[in-house]
């Protein structure tokens, strides 16, 4: 596959009246065309923000670092996004080649303009079909999300439908462009099971048919497993693990993922109660030293965990981690591989610790 995106060194501050705060912190990855990455982690992890970066569609107060490089490679050649400047230098990353489905639908929508308005004013902007093209593709799109009588929802504006309509319309909007990376923030939240399907087997879908890319932003890791080709887990504007989708769920490396897997509810095991990680994700105005995690890791390395930022080592050829106990025990032997790092006695282990940190707590 040929490659689509380069994150490279994304660091991201917004200045406040508290100060200068980060919200992402040396931050990179790539993607191919015709893969979906699956970007998760907490509220507050900064996923949101590390998306909108692609598209320069932060807050006027965002400052970006010096060494920040964002290319998206086209068939007219690379694009440099950092060094896009005005509204028609950026109009090929906000619509064109790169759209985005909001966490929010009622705030994408002008309410004063009907949903089909807004659908064929993107389509005549970033495409060449006339209106008549334009509204027979926006309705078909409209249908192909689940929305019943896609022709009546089409003159309708945004308040009169329900939440998970207009998240529907929206996600119909995002597509309806065919681009070539689709960013997806929580696309499928305030949608019923049955409509989550359809939407995701539509993605599949595009990504088959047009070689999409797609970064999807979920909490939800059954929907990374099903759609992900690779993820990527975030905690307080740093990557913490990345590789196959396959190997960070089946092995995790670091704790942090093995927490956030730990949580999910277990439909064999109704009567257990979850697992939740302890503690709540720091206020970015509090960023802890060392590595970020430190304070609810419960393996955490005194001395070292609270004084070092991790580096990104190699588990396997494609999975990696920023985990100083699995530095260790790789240097120590002790773990060879993915499928060593994280096996059911590791597991049982760390549920050890999580115990023991529970009952000193």
């Amino acid at each position: 596959m040929a490659r689509l995106l380069d994150v490279e060194n994304l660091t991201l501050q917004f200045d406040t009246d508290e100060g200068r705060i980060t919200a992402v912190d040396n931050v990179s990855f790539s993607l191919e065309a015709g893969e979906v990455m699956g970007l998760v982690g907490e509220s507050g992890s900064g996923k949101s923000v590390t998306a909108k970066s692609i598209m320069k569609l932060n807050a006027k107060n965002a400052v970006y670092g010096d060494q920040t490089k964002i290319t998206l490679h086209l068939e007219d050649g690379p694009v440099d996004i950092m060094s896009l400047q005005t509204s028609s230098e950026l109009q090929v990353v906000r619509g064109g080649a790169i759209s985005m489905i909001f966490q929010e639908p009622m705030a994408s929508f002008a309410p004063a303009i009907s949903i089909g308005d807004q659908m064929t004013e993107q389509l005549q902007i970033h495409t060449d079909m006339n209106i008549k093209q334009a509204t027979e593709l926006s309705i078909e799109m409209l249908d192909r999300v689940g929305i019943s009588d896609a022709a009546t929802r089409f003159k309708q504006f945004a308040f009169e439908l329900s939440g998970g309509m207009r998240q529907r319309a929206m996600i119909a909007m995002a597509l309806s462009t065919s681009p070539k990376l689709l960013i997806a923030d929580e696309p499928t939240t305030a949608l019923d099971v049955t409509i989550q399907a359809q939407v995701i087997d539509l993605m599949k879908d595009l990504v088959k048919d047009f070689g999409m890319g797609i970064i999807f932003i979920t909490h939800d890791l059954g929907v990374i497993a099903q759609t992900a080709d690779k993820v990527a887990v975030m905690y307080l504007g740093r990557l913490v693990e990345q590789g196959p989708v396959r190997d960070v769920i089946r092995t995790p490396a670091h704790p942090y993922t093995r927490g956030l897997i730990a949580a999910l509810p277990d439909l064999d095991k109704l009567d257990v109660p979850l697992a939740a990680i302890p503690g709540d994700i720091p206020s970015p105005l509090e960023r802890p030293s060392g590595c970020v995690f430190n304070t609810r890791c419960s393996v955490a390395i005194e001395g070292l965990c609270t004084s070092e930022i991790p580096l990104f080592i190699q588990v396997d050829a494609s999975h990696q981690v920023a985990c100083h106990l699995t530095e260790r025990e790789l240097k120590a032997g002790k773990t060879g591989s993915a499928k060593t790092t994280s096996s059911k006695p590791k597991k049982k282990t760390l549920s050890k610790n999580k115990t023991k940190g529970a009952k000193s707590k």
